[in-house]
């Protein structure tokens, strides 16, 4: 495995483009920490976001876990170029005359996948983890380490999608149509989750447990969005007489369902490349 992740790892670092791209992920993510300086004085209307409790644990990993989310479009692209330039330069040819078996190729790439995500993961947590003991107004042990599976469903949501950027990689072989899929992708689940939604189950939660299914849509319910449970955001809602009983916990139906996805998109991704003529 290690022989695998190493051989990918150089192909990423010798390509100037995706090396720029993973290095400017990994900054933006520490940009999330500039949230914390950010002041609005606008006459009466003052508010500072760090005092508003967006680092207070355990909240803090529900929130930099969602905000950290969006930008895995930057990795997506180096997922889905690195797959691209294996058919653009040759080097996919040359590995199976070198000895990878099809099978290895396709490990090397999912576990580079793996790696991405788990890295990913470790700098939020270390990264929240400092926020929170530099803001948060509770720094009691227990409460420190309550929420964590936010962490777990990020890691899992990472590897799920970059294993679909994978397959889509070796499916389209071209990084700007394999990227284009993606969002049209993206586009007929918005689509269907409307029509399911307002048009045939309109009075009933059947089409929001249908679209449940769907790889992106359970991808997305693995974190759901955190700002309506600061209490600022809840105190306006009480005012206005809006109940919040949103459960914001994990879903680990969604869970299951993006490891299901995952090891479809990888399997598949295998299948493919074996039947494919080089």
């Amino acid at each position: 495995m290690n022989r695998l992740i190493s051989i990918e790892f150089k192909k990423i670092w010798k390509n100037k483009a995706s090396k720029v791209l993973t290095l400017t992920y990994f900054i933006l993510l520490s940009f999330i920490a500039l949230i914390a300086s950010i002041k609005f004085d606008l006459g009466i209307f003052r508010f500072h976001l760090a005092e508003m409790g967006i680092f207070n644990f355990p909240f803090i990993w529900h929130f930099n876990t969602y905000v950290a989310a969006w930008l895995k479009f930057f990795l997506a692209i180096v997922i889905v170029s690195m797959m691209a330039n294996e058919y653009s330069y040759g080097t996919l040819k040359q590995n199976l005359i070198d000895g990878l078996s099809k099978k290895e190729f396709v490990l090397s790439k999912f576990f580079t996948v793996v790696v991405f995500a788990f890295c990913s993961t470790i700098f939020v947590f270390l990264m929240s983890l400092t926020l929170g003991l530099c803001f948060s107004s509770y720094t009691e042990f227990g409460i420190i380490f309550t929420d964590l599976d936010y962490l777990l469903a990020f890691f899992i949501k990472l590897t799920g999608f970059f294993s679909f950027c994978l397959f889509l990689g070796i499916l389209v072989k071209r990084s700007a149509f394999a990227l284009g899929f993606l969002l049209v992708w993206s586009i007929l689940e918005g689509i269907v989750k409307g029509i399911l939604v307002f048009k045939i189950f309109p009075d009933s939660s059947i089409g929001y447990t249908i679209m449940k299914f769907f790889p992106l849509e359970a991808m997305s319910n693995l974190i759901v969005e955190p700002f309506t449970r600061l209490s600022v955001i809840k105190t306006i809602g009480t005012q206005m007489g809006v109940e919040n009983v949103k459960d914001y916990s994990v879903d680990y139906l969604s869970v299951l369902i993006v490891l299901v996805w995952t090891f479809l998109f990888v399997y598949f991704s295998y299948k493919l490349l074996k039947k494919r003529d080089l």
